[in-house]
């Protein structure tokens, strides 16, 4: 009896863990409205990608990656994890392609910096990973940084740029990754800048304090990645963690951040979460939560 318990229990886990596998091969394109811009305004089309973590064998990833230049945004948003070893580097930009050709921005995450160490995944239910955890093996984040900026996507790590995007303007300000406690919001704080059609901000990995600074900075919308959603989902509930002190309801997807700007008042920002296209290659599973990148249009509010 205890015998076909046990049975039946490996068969369950190994079914859900196949599926888990699938799952995360099922690359999606989302698509969401934004009211942020001001009245009588055109459309503007953002690509937000995030957390691709890719390793060169990802071929069907690669490939479905190649595909996004043929949207043709306005805009391309990338909030950082871009790969897990050195040699994917190459890889990354060449299924980019033409999006480098477009106006962008992006920041650095941990899977920038360094490759992934291996961790017993149930560890994230008791928390976001410490920084402890990270490995020390570098990887060549500097050669990622010069390839993008070199095509003219704009570096937002600590710094401020304004970007002309479908005829508009806009100003932009960033942080270094917070989940690695590198962040450090007073490099690039301050009031909205006025004489442009939009304020956004961009961080990696969505930590409450950069939100509220944000929003009481009274930026018009807010960039982030790093959750992957929860990656693992329960159906009709959702995801059970975020990997940093965001709750669990804005995990992912367009929401908002509100606080007390520094004249009291209240300030809302909107606020774009992407679950990401990839997983660390030590848990390459999916539950509820398909791997993603979204486009964004924003219109008049």
């Amino acid at each position: 009896m205890i015998g076909k318990v046990l049975g039946g229990t490996a068969a369950v886990g190994a079914t859900g863990l196949g599926y888990g596998l699938w799952e995360a091969q099922q690359f999606t394109l989302r698509r969401v409205d934004v009211p942020v811009l001001p009245a009588g305004q055109a459309p503007i089309t953002v690509l937000h990608i995030s957390d691709i973590h890719l390793l060169p064998r990802q071929r069907r990833k690669l490939e479905w990656v190649s595909r996004l230049a043929q949207l043709e945004p306005d805009l391309v948003v990338n909030t950082g994890d871009n790969f897990c070893s050195p040699d994917a580097l190459e890889p990354l930009l060449e299924a980019w392609g033409s999006l480098l050709d477009a106006p962008g921005v992006f920041v650095f995450g941990s899977n920038d910096y360094t490759m992934p160490a291996f961790k017993n995944p149930a560890k994230y239910l008791a928390g976001p990973s410490k920084v402890e955890e990270h490995t020390e093996r570098p990887l060549p984040y500097d050669d990622l940084r010069s390839a993008m900026t070199s095509r003219g996507w704009a570096d937002l790590n600590h710094h401020r740029a304004e970007l002309e995007v479908a005829g508009r303007r806009i100003a932009f300000r960033g942080t270094d990754d917070a989940h690695l406690r590198k962040d450090d919001y007073s490099l690039v704080s301050g009031p909205p800048v006025e004489e442009v059609d939009l304020n956004v901000a961009v961080t990696h990995a969505p930590y409450l304090r950069l939100l509220d600074a944000f929003a009481a900075d009274r930026m018009d919308m807010i960039f982030a990645g790093h959750t992957h959603g929860g990656q693992v989902c329960v159906p009709f509930k959702g995801a059970l963690v975020t990997n940093c002190d965001l709750d669990t309801p804005r995990v992912k997807g367009l929401s908002s951040h509100t606080a007390a700007t520094s004249g009291g008042e209240l300030h809302t920002s909107w606020m774009h979460v992407s679950a990401g296209l990839g997983s660390s290659p030590f848990a390459p599973y999916r539950v509820a939560c398909r791997p993603e990148a979204t486009l964004l249009t924003l219109v008049a509010g």
